[in-house]
């Protein structure tokens, strides 16, 4: 198909794949251990989404443990709640689906910035404090 790549993520796969493949023209197969290319797609999203998991929570908790105890960072971060994670998750989905999307998620980023900075400094830190407090307890219905 001479279909013209309309999503970032085209380009940059096309891209990567004529940096990458010394004949892009020619269909190759797709790389792992099965040859059936829908069981090392699976494989390869399985892969990428663990990895991508563990770099990020290793970061938040690396975040939360410069002003926090890495034992309070551990706890915050690995009781979040599932409507916490589900509602991070359908964020991220609108702000890369899209550049309306991101542009939204976006201004919406801003707004609660600009808000927080709105308030005092000390309640600011209160509230978040309290937030963060509630979510490192496993107990909590956050």
């Amino acid at each position: 198909m001479a279909n013209k790549a309309s999503h970032i993520t085209d380009r940059a796969g096309a891209a990567l794949e004529r940096a990458t493949d010394p004949r892009p023209h020619r269909s190759d197969r797709v790389p792992g251990p099965s040859p059936n290319p829908a069981t090392n797609l699976i494989i390869n999203d399985i892969i990428l989404r663990s990895v991508g998991r563990l770099s990020r929570l290793t970061v938040e908790k690396a975040l939360l443990g410069r002003q926090y105890s890495k034992e309070f960072a551990k706890e915050a971060v690995e009781n979040r709640s599932l409507l916490h994670t589900l509602a991070a998750y359908g964020v991220t989905k609108v702000a890369t689906r899209s550049v309306p999307g991101a542009l939204v998620v976006g201004a919406g980023l801003a707004a609660k910035t600009l808000y927080d900075r709105a308030q005092s400094k000390k309640s600011a830190r209160r509230n978040g404090d309290r937030m963060l407090k509630k979510q490192a307890d496993p107990d909590a219905a956050i």
